[in-house]
């Protein structure tokens, strides 16, 4: 007989290293415990199952083939034997075995091992607030709490919900209420925009904006204080600003690493709660390995310990670690942080480090913003794509990629060349050359992939002089902030007419194929921001007034077409 591989944790992680294990090592006697009934489900399609995008909640715990990975099909078609709701107590690695109990049996008992894995998971991080035990509280932990939370849409007993946090679980919830069942949906986030450390500000706010306009009250920089309610079940959410009716309270405010198994067995925990692990996926005992959401790994841009507990990264863990219990050294040497959600209409991604992290982790950085169309501006499907990138200022690294879209495949194309490049470091000089495929109905002849790079590379070089959109909103909102601008609308007098009117003072609009005839026109004393409808057209300009003189100036950074996506006050009706 082979060695015994004893794996705690059957949902991502486990499951993969078992079933790779099993394929490299046919004599091993491999299995597999967990505490739940529900093995080897997708957790990431949570959301869509409340939705109603995945009808039955076989589905998420299915193969491709409609076979439901249970623990016969664990068993009969994988060689793997699976022991459900069981729960690992303790760890004797001198002994090498593993104290469980039968939930069902109450009986508890010790199961040997040669090989131990560990794959526990995460647990919801919940708010330390009163009210959280009411009856209509939820923490998207299981599978089991989303089909609760299904069941009570389904009979009707629901009308309203506050959803705890603006990260991507809550904003898909937002969604998956909002959309099929037609529930009332406010999303209460503490930090001053959703997304947070996710996404830049303004794209955040493009997000934000666009699930306003989809019916969903979003209300961020505002910390939930008390879950109320009466005779025992929610009623509603006490914020430091307001008080908001629910029917029921999702608390979407992120998970934690479970590693409490491993920390009482003496293995090294970081102090962030993720078990410390090699590149080989070995923790401080050579012969236990761990894997996915209970595990600290490493950030490939910033150099640092990072937590991510997304189900893709579990899976490729899992692989390196049945490797190496099969002799096969293999090592898994980090994330950058990738990340793509869908929003009613829409899709936001990035990968790598945002503006904001990157700057707190003390690089040098600086950004640059392109709009451009998906694909060739006269294909008849083409719509507007959004992409942000993050540039470290000295070595022209490229630190991370973001970005904004129609619901597609496009923006993810983008998002994963982008986040192959930025693992190996490579520069705004790759992403300008980098090679795509190309056909007008799918991208244009300059990707805008090259394209953003292009304008970092004028960014960085100093040839292109970037207004911020934070910069610009602010002055718009209280323009004697700064007296000494004024606006240079480049569009057609009949898209800057009711923008002039509106604001007489600031507003001067000269058409792009003007400027050249009419620069002299301009106030010498001023500082005028340049603005089109993507920042193209204002580029041009911004060099052309360098070569005639006129340097005080500044590109808005996305222009109008980030600006009419905002949803500010002062932007005309369409």
């Amino acid at each position: 007989m082979g060695q015994r591989i004893l794996i705690i944790g059957g949902v991502a992680a486990g499951p993969k290293a078992a079933c790779r294990a099993r394929r490299l090592l046919p004599d091993a006697e491999i299995t597999i415990v967990d505490q739940d009934s529900l093995i080897s489900y997708g957790g990431c399609g949570i959301p869509y199952f409340v939705s109603g995008d995945v009808n039955d909640e076989k589905e998420l715990r299915s193969t491709s083939f409609h076979m439901v990975r249970d623990e016969r099909f664990f068993r009969d078609a994988k060689g793997v034997e699976v022991k459900t709701r069981t729960r690992a107590l303790a760890i004797d690695r001198k002994a090498k075995e593993v104290e469980v109990e039968d939930l069902e049996k109450g009986e508890k008992y010790r199961m040997p091992y040669d090989k131990l894995v560990l794959a526990t998971g995460s647990q919801p991080f919940i708010l330390p607030i009163p009210g959280v035990d009411l009856d209509g509280v939820f923490a998207i932990s299981s599978l089991h709490k989303a089909i609760a939370i299904k069941e009570r849409l389904a009979r009707g007993e629901v009308e309203k919900v506050v959803i705890i946090g603006g990260g991507a679980i809550g904003l898909e919830m937002a969604e998956a209420f909002t959309d099929l069942w037609g529930v009332q949906t406010t999303v209460v986030e503490f930090m001053p925009q959703v997304l947070p450390f996710i996404l830049d500000k303004t794209i955040a706010g493009m997000v934000a904006q666009h699930m306003r306009e989809n019916g969903v009250t979003i209300h961020t920089g505002e910390g939930a204080k008390a879950i109320e309610g009466k005779d025992g079940r929610v009623s509603k959410v006490v914020t430091d600003k307001r008080e908001i009716e629910a029917d029921m309270v999702i608390m979407a405010t992120g998970v934690r690493p479970r590693s409490q198994l491993a920390q009482e067995a003496g293995l090294l925990v970081s102090p962030r709660g993720g078990i410390v692990v090699n590149q080989r996926m070995q923790t401080s005992d050579p012969d236990i390995y761990a894997a996915g959401d209970c595990v600290e790994t490493y950030n490939l841009v910033t150099g640092n310990k990072a937590y991510a507990p997304l189900g893709s990264v579990a899976n490729r863990q899992g692989r390196v670690v049945a490797d190496n219990l099969a002799g096969i050294p293999s090592t898994f040497e980090g994330v950058v942080g990738s990340f793509i959600m869908k929003a009613f209409e829409i899709c936001v991604g990035a990968t790598g480090a945002s503006l904001e992290v990157a700057t707190r982790e003390g690089f040098d950085a600086v950004d640059a913003f392109c709009v451009q169309a998906d694909r060739a501006h006269f294909f008849p499907t083409q719509a507007l794509m959004f992409l942000q990138m993050v540039v470290d200022r000295p070595t022209r690294r490229v630190l991370g990629l973001q970005g904004f879209a129609k619901m597609g495949d496009g923006l993810m194309a983008r998002i994963n060349a982008a986040a192959g490049m930025i693992a190996n470091r490579a520069t705004v000089s790759d992403f300008s050359n980098l090679e795509l495929a190309y056909a007008p109905p799918f991208s244009n002849a300059v990707d805008i992939l090259n394209a953003v790079a292009n304008v970092a590379d004028n960014v960085v070089s100093g040839r292109l002089r970037p207004v911020s959109m934070e910069e610009f909103l602010a002055w718009m909102e209280n323009p004697s902030s700064r007296p000494d601008w004024r606006l240079l609308d480049l569009r057609h007098p009949k898209e800057a007419a009711a923008l002039k009117e509106k604001f007489p003072e600031i507003w001067i609009d000269i058409p792009y194929d003007q400027v050249r005839s009419r620069y002299r026109e301009l106030p010498a004393d001023k500082f005028l921001v340049l603005n089109c409808n993507s920042g193209t057209r204002s580029y041009e300009v911004q060099r052309f007034l360098d070569s005639v003189g006129i340097t005080n100036t500044g590109v808005l950074q996305g222009s109008f077409n980030v600006v009419r996506r905002l949803g500010v006050s002062w932007w005309p009706a369409q």
